[in-house]
C-alpha cells in the first residue's frame, strides 16, 4: 500500500459512521513524523494552515468528531445490553424531553411493540422515573400532538384471534375520510381509532379506505406526518423502518437522523429484522448489510452487521 493509499485509508477510518480502529493502530505502528505530516496536509479541514504555513490542528473540531464516532459504538452496546422494557422507557423519556423532532420514537414504541411489551415499558418507566409515561407526556408535550401521543402510550390493544368486523372497519374508514384535513390531530374519532383499535382491525380499516378512496390511508393523512407514522407503524412497520434506516445511512444526514440507526437495528434485531431487510432490498435495490458496510466503520460496523444477520 502506497503512502497515498494509507492516508486515504486513515482519512476514511473516521469519515463514516464509527471508527476503523485497526487503521489507526496500523498507522500508529508504521508511520514516521514525515508521514504524519503528509496526513495533516491531506486533511485541511482538521489541520488548516495559518499565515505561517503551520498545520494547526482544529482541536475542537477534530476531537469532537473522534469522540462522536467512538461514542456510536458505546451507545449501541449500551442499548443492546439493556432490558427491552428499560430500553423503551429510557428512549420514551428522551423523546418527551427532546420535543417534536423526537416524537416519532414515541410512535414507534407505542405502535410497533406488542401490548405486553408496551405495558412492560410503562412499568419500567414507573421504576426509573417515579411517574407514568402518560403523566410525563401529558405534562411536557405541547401542541396538537399531545392528545394522540398520550392516547397511544396508554393503549393496551386487543391481540386475540376473533374476526374483524368489516362493517366497523368501513365505519372507521369513513370517519377518517370525513375528518377536517386542517384539524386531523384534533379529531377525537381519529385518535380513538388509532389508539384503541386492534392492529388487525386497523389493517382492515386501511384496506377499506383504499378500496373506497383514490388514496391510501397514510397518503390522505399527509397534513399530519405523525398520523402517517402512526398508521405505518401499525400497518406496515417494515416499510416504516426501512425508510428510517435509509435516511440514517445517507451521506450528510443530520446527526439526529443518524441516531435512528442504533435504535432501529437494536430494537428490531430480534423482532422483524428479516421483513425490514427484505423491504429495504425491494425499495432501495441494495442490501441493508451492504449499505451498512459502505457507511459504517470498524467495530461499530461489525456489531451492526452481526445484529442485522440475526434476521437472515
Amino acid at each position: 500500500m502506497t503512502l497515498n493509499d494509507e492516508i486515504q485509508a486513515l482519512t476514511k477510518a473516521f469519515t463514516g459512521l464509527g471508527v476503523d480502529e485497526i487503521s489507526f493502530v496500523t498507522m500508529g505502528r508504521k508511520w514516521k513524523p514525515e508521514e504524519r505530516q503528509s496526513f495533516r496536509k491531506a486533511n485541511p479541514d482538521f489541520f488548516p494552515e495559518d499565515e505561517r504555513h503551520f498545520e494547526r490542528c482544529d482541536l475542537e473540531k477534530y476531537i469532537k468528531r473522534l469522540e462522536q464516532e467512538f461514542m456510536r459504538f458505546k451507545e449501541v452496546i449500551v442499548l443492546w445490553t439493556l432490558h427491552p422494557w428499560e430500553r423503551d422507557a429510557r428512549m420514551a423519556k428522551e423523546a418527551i424531553e427532546n420535543g417534536p423532532e423526537a416524537y416519532a420514537v414515541l410512535v414507534e414504541i407505542a405502535c410497533s411493540r406488542s401490548s405486553e411489551e408496551l405495558l412492560g415499558a410503562r412499568k419500567a418507566y414507573h421504576s426509573l422515573f417515579d411517574q407514568s409515561i402518560e403523566e410525563d407526556a401529558s405534562l411536557n408535550i405541547e401542541g396538537p400532538e399531545r392528545k394522540l401521543l398520550v392516547a397511544l402510550v396508554s393503549a393496551y390493544r386487543y391481540e386475540g384471534s376473533s374476526m374483524v368486523k368489516e362493517d366497523e372497519a368501513k365505519y372507521d374508514a369513513n370517519a377518517i375520510k370525513n375528518a377536517d384535513k386542517n384539524k386531523l390531530l384534533e379529531d377525537d374519532e381519529i385518535v380513538r381509532i388509532l389508539a384503541t383499535r386492534s392492529k388487525r382491525h386497523i389493517h382492515e380499516v386501511y384496506k377499506q379506505y383504499k378500496l373506497n378512496n383514490n388514496k391510501t390511508l397514510d397518503e390522505d393523512l399527509a397534513a399530519a406526518p405523525i398520523l402517517q407514522e402512526t398508521v405505518q407503524c401499525l400497518c406496515s412497520p417494515e416499510k416504516y423502518y426501512a425508510k428510517v434506516l435509509n435516511e440514517s445511512l445517507k451521506d450528510g444526514a443530520d446527526e439526529k437522523i443518524r441516531k435512528a440507526l442504533n435504535r432501529v437495528i437494536v430494537t428490531r434485531a430480534d423482532a422483524d429484522m428479516k421483513n425490514i431487510i427484505d423491504e429495504f432490498q425491494t425499495k432501495y435495490r441494495v442490501a441493508l448489510s451492504e449499505k451498512i458496510k459502505n457507511t459504517a466503520r470498524g467495530s461499530y460496523k461489525d456489531f451492526l452487521l452481526n445484529l442485522v444477520a440475526r434476521g437472515n
